[in-house]
């Protein structure tokens, strides 16, 4: 479960890049990361480190620093003639990427089950009833979604294992739901079970669960990016 910009669907710990401080390269690297996870920017497309400045109201510096950071996830490429250069990612490249949120995150919700508090289950709880009647009333659930799996991770009760989830949540497209607002009835049915599960501490139950939440999640985004490259551009 991802974080960035506090939008995502699946999330980990917070991040420099979810702070209310955050800095404009931290903004600009975001922001571009979305763009190109969820196929707005494509492979082989150039980013204009002006253009992208002004969008920001921010120097050409800070967008080259972010952009450097995006080559070192190995989404963009960064050479002195050409510039920079959308490397993107594939189709089986999201797969690879939900296979390991779908692991991580099971194992959390798996732990989450024999340690989660009283307290927490019922923020978990709260948390659930308001992505409810957000849904109900045609508005963004995506932050709300963000705080319910964040409690859930950390209810873990391992602060490795939630920097393992934040470090792999960042290559998860952040809006999920505005991608596919036709997976939300089914995505609140799983969280109905999964909360029954932590409150009846099953473990095992609560780990199946989460990774089934991902099944379906990985094959329509990786179906959607795959139909986004042939065409040349984004799906709306």
């Amino acid at each position: 479960m991802t974080e960035t910009d506090r939008g995502p669907w699946i999330v980990g710990e917070t991040s420099d890049e979810t702070s209310p401080k955050q800095t404009g390269r931290e903004r600009v690297r975001a922001a571009l990361r979305h763009r190109i996870l969820s196929g707005d920017l494509s492979p082989n497309d150039r980013i204009d480190l002006d253009a992208v400045a002004e969008e920001f109201g921010t120097s050409r510096t800070p967008v080259r620093e972010a952009c450097l950071a995006l080559a070192q996830e190995g989404l963009v490429r960064v050479a002195q003639r050409s510039g920079i250069t959308v490397i993107g990612v594939s189709p089986e490249t999201i797969v690879e990427n939900f296979a390991l949120m779908a692991a991580l995150s099971g194992v959390a919700s798996q732990w989450a089950a024999g340690r989660i508090t009283h307290q927490q289950l019922l923020r978990v709880r709260e948390l659930h009833r308001e992505i409810r009647v957000t849904a109900a009333s045609g508005d963004d659930i995506a932050t709300l979604n963000w705080l319910f799996h964040r409690e859930i991770n950390k209810s873990c009760g391992s602060t490795r294992l939630q920097g393992m989830l934040g470090d792999a949540g960042r290559m998860i497209p952040q809006r999920y739901f505005e991608l596919f607002p036709e997976r939300v009835p089914c995505s609140l049915d799983e969280h109905d079970a999964l909360i029954g599960a932590l409150a009846r501490g099953d473990g095992a139950e609560a780990r199946r669960i989460t990774e089934q939440h991902f099944a379906g999640a990985s094959q329509m985004l990786s179906t959607y990016i795959a139909q986004a490259t042939r065409n040349g551009t984004p799906l709306k």
